[in-house]
Parts: C-alpha cells; sequence; structure tokens
C-alpha cells in the first residue's frame, strides 16, 4: 500500500514566506473529549475539532463500539452513546487502537460505564516506551481486576469502580486524564497527585464540571473528584464541548516563521500556552508581537545566523514541550552556537535526527536522550529523499526541507496528517512550493 509524501522546494535560507495561519483547535484536547461522551446519558456536541487523521481514528474506534457520530459541519460534531451496552460496546477493537496511543483513554470511561473492557496494547508513534501499568494499577485500586490474555488486556469491575488515593510516580498526561474520567462515575471520592497540568486537561475537566462532574483541582498537582456512584452525565444540560487552540500546532508554526517567514500572523492561537517557546525564541532574538489570541512575526528579516542558540530540557507543563523539540532542533540548527537538548519525556525521540545529519546539520547524539547541535550549518540539496518518523518529527523534517537548497520529497506524510490538518494548503497560502502525491 503506497503512502502519501509531500513534493517540496526549499527556500535555501531565504526567508520569503507570508501571510496568516488560523490555529485548529488541540487534537489531544478534541480526542479526550470524543472519550467522555461515553460518560453522558445522550449525545454531545463538540466544537473546535480538528479535522485530523487521529480523529478520525477515534471515530472510527467509537463507531465500531456502537457509538454515532454525526458531522454538523466544519469542524462540529455530535456524539450519541445510547445506543452502546455492555455487550457489545466494550472491546476496543485491536486493529484501530494500534495506531493511535491516545485509543487507551477510552478504557476508563468504558470501564466506569459497563463494569468492563477490553484493549491491546496501544500503539501511535515509535517515540519509546510509554507504559501503561500507571493505568492499570489505578483500576486495580478502584476495584477492578486485570487479565491478560491473547495479547489483549481484560479488566474487569461487576460492582463498579470506586474511589481511592493515587499518586502517579510518573507525570502522566493520559494517566490523568483516564483516572479522571473513570472517577467521574465511580462511587466516592478519588485524589490524584502528582498530575499532569496541561491545559489539554483542564479543557476537558472544566467541560465536565459544567455538565454535572465534581472535578476540583485540574491544572494543579492534585485533582479531587466525587462519583456519581454509576449515574449518567445529562447530556440535556451539557454545554458543547469547545476545544482550546492547539499549542503544539501554534509552536510549531512559530518555529517554522522564525527561520522561514518575513510575515506571518498566528492567529487563534492562546500565547499564555506557550510561554516556555515565547521566551526561548525572545531570548535567541526573534521578534515575537504577543496579542490576545495572535502572534506575530512582522519584518521577520535578521539573518538566522544572527539569532542565538539556547539549550532546551523538555518538561511537563509548563515546561518546554516534547511535541516541540523536534522543530526545535532545527531551529538550532540554523542559529549561531552550540545547544544541548535533552529529551526527558520519552527516550526514542531523536529518530529524524540522522535525516538532519544528511542535510548537512552539525548534530551529535551522545545517548538516546540527548543531542548536541552546533550552527549555523546550511542544509545541502544532496539528499532528495526525508522520512516523517512521527507526528511532530514530520513536522520537522518538513521546516528542515524548506531551510534547505533544493527539491525533496518527505515520505510518511499521513504520519503527520495525525496532527496537522491539510497541512499542504495552509503552507501554500504562505508561499510555499509544496503538493501531496502518493
Amino acid at each position: 500500500m503506497k503512502t502519501p509524501a509531500f513534493l517540496m522546494k526549499g527556500l535555501a535560507g531565504k526567508k520569503t514566506l507570508k501571510g496568516h495561519v488560523t490555529i485548529n483547535g488541540a487534537k489531544n484536547a478534541a480526542l479526550k473529549a470524543m472519550a467522555t461522551a461515553v460518560l453522558f446519558d445522550k449525545k454531545v456536541r463538540l466544537e473546535n475539532v480538528p479535522h485530523t487523521a487521529d480523529i478520525d481514528t477515534m471515530s472510527a474506534i467509537l463507531e465500531k463500539l456502537g457509538a454515532k457520530i454525526t458531522p454538523v459541519r466544519n469542524h462540529i460534531m455530535e456524539i450519541d452513546t445510547t445506543s452502546m451496552t455492555a455487550a457489545n460496546s466494550t472491546d476496543i477493537d485491536p486493529k484501530l487502537a494500534g495506531g493511535m496511543r491516545a485509543s487507551v483513554v477510552l478504557t476508563g470511561p468504558l470501564l466506569a460505564r459497563f463494569g468492563k473492557v477490553s484493549f491491546p496494547a496501544p500503539g501511535g508513534c515509535v517515540i519509546g516506551a510509554r507504559p501503561i501499568n500507571l493505568f492499570l494499577e489505578g483500576y486495580k485500586k478502584m476495584g477492578a481486576k486485570v487479565t491478560l490474555e491473547n495479547g489483549l488486556y481484560q479488566i474487569t469491575a461487576p460492582n463498579g469502580l470506586s474511589g481511592m488515593d493515587n499518586f502517579f510516580h510518573i507525570i502522566s498526561v493520559g494517566g490523568t486524564e483516564t483516572l479522571m474520567m473513570a472517577a467521574t462515575l465511580a462511587k466516592g471520592k478519588t485524589i490524584l497527585s502528582n498530575c499532569a497540568k496541561e491545559p489539554e486537561i483542564v479543557n476537558v475537566a472544566e467541560w465536565l464540571t459544567s455538565c454535572g462532574a465534581k472535578i476540583k483541582g485540574a491544572g494543579t498537582s492534585t485533582i479531587e473528584i466525587t462519583g456519581s456512584g454509576g449515574k449518567l452525565l445529562h447530556a440535556d444540560q451539557a454545554k458543547p464541548f469547545v476545544t482550546i487552540p492547539d499549542r503544539i500546532e501554534a509552536g510549531s508554526f512559530l518555529l517554522l516563521g522564525a527561520l522561514c517567514a518575513k510575515d506571518l500572523v498566528i492567529e487563534k492561537c492562546e500565547p499564555k500556552h506557550m510561554m516556555a517557546v515565547l521566551h526561548l525564541l525572545g531570548d535567541a532574538g526573534v521578534v515575537t508581537e504577543v496579542g490576545a489570541d495572535t502572534i506575530t512575526l512582522k519584518g521577520n528579516t535578521r539573518a538566522n545566523a544572527a539569532f542565538k542558540s539556547f539549550n532546551i530540557s523538555t518538561k511537563e507543563y509548563p515546561g518546554f514541550p516534547t511535541d516541540l523539540q523536534a522543530p526545535a532542533v532545527v531551529f538550532l540548527t540554523q542559529v549561531t552556537g552550540e545547544s544541548s537538548v535533552l529529551e526527558t519525556i520519552f527516550e526514542g525521540r531523536f529518530k529524524y535526527v540522522e535525516d538532519l545529519i544528511q542535510l548537512g546539520a552539525n548534530i551529535t547524539v551522545i545517548n538516546p536522550r540527548e543531542v548536541r547541535t552546533k550552527g549555523p550549518t546550511a542544509f545541502a540539496k544532496t539528499i532528495g529523499d526525508l522520512y516523517a518518523h512521527d507526528i511532530r518529527a514530520g513536522f520537522a523534517i518538513v521546516m528542515a526541507a524548506l531551510v534547505a537548497n533544493g527539491h525533496f520529497k518527505v515520505h510518511n506524510a499521513h504520519l503527520i496528517d495525525r496532527g496537522y490538518e491539510n497541512l499542504e494548503e495552509r503552507l501554500t497560502a504562505l508561499g510555499v512550493e509544496i503538493r501531496r502525491v502518493l
């Protein structure tokens, strides 16, 4: 089976791109909101949902479980789970789940509502180990039984879930979200400690609370949930879920714009969610104008070599996001100085570095979690074929091809599609020569 690729022309270090780019809703919030639809007694409405491949996969998983998903219009959907039953709606499709890590968050709502769920080890991007023991141990504390049979986890809680105290020994976004969802329908109080604080978690928690759930502390290290004892949330009183802007998409375009754009306006973003990125770029010498929901690069004609390097250590929010590590490395190859980039979240996120080195980047891999860059280095045109290794590294490779001199084919564009809606169309609008091929 052929996979899509991008054919594109580099800018040879010139800053010619200009225009406006509108940021879509955060797919990492929308995916979790889709999973929470299982907690409701009738259909719910989700707005500002990005049209990415991961959203399509989650829709397919829910539909196979018996949910009805109706697109209302662009970026709006309704999800009705009333036809889902314990008899036919608790086995998550292994093939579909194997392509997307976020499928594991469905286990919390399904277990809480139906008292059982089966699912495979979740898939998604190949960026290192992502153990699910945090989920499984949490379910056990809530009274569930966990077994592994023929490659599938079987989790049962015939008497329902009970509240518990849980301390995350590793801060986990997915663990925080999934156990929070499960606790919403459990009996009694659940206290989750050392939680992740990402804005996407707050987005979902605040919506659930507005719909009758009792959740306190989202966005802090401790979240307290008082469960409903199995009673579903009432969709009749539910407001639509409005997905917050995607801070990773905004950061991706900001880094790309810093290297390749003369004038760029990033619209409908949330700058306060991007402070780590904005401050580092500011320290490097990139001048931005920050508005209430815009970030502007105006007259960005300064040579990239005039920008200064910086060191990065990826951290949980509000630190520098691991999902922007790869685009940031591309930025650092073009600015003056040496940089250390330490990946503290995942140990397998430097697969793209080999492609950058072949283009001419001066990068040394210290170990699976650390690289050092030295810049600036002009990217050559000797390499025609480049590869997307995961969603964010894929964007970084597109970014590198734009910086370079020559024509390139970026393979595995379907991986980029998982996190960026219509990337080639949006880049074309900014002045990029790019088209999709099979």
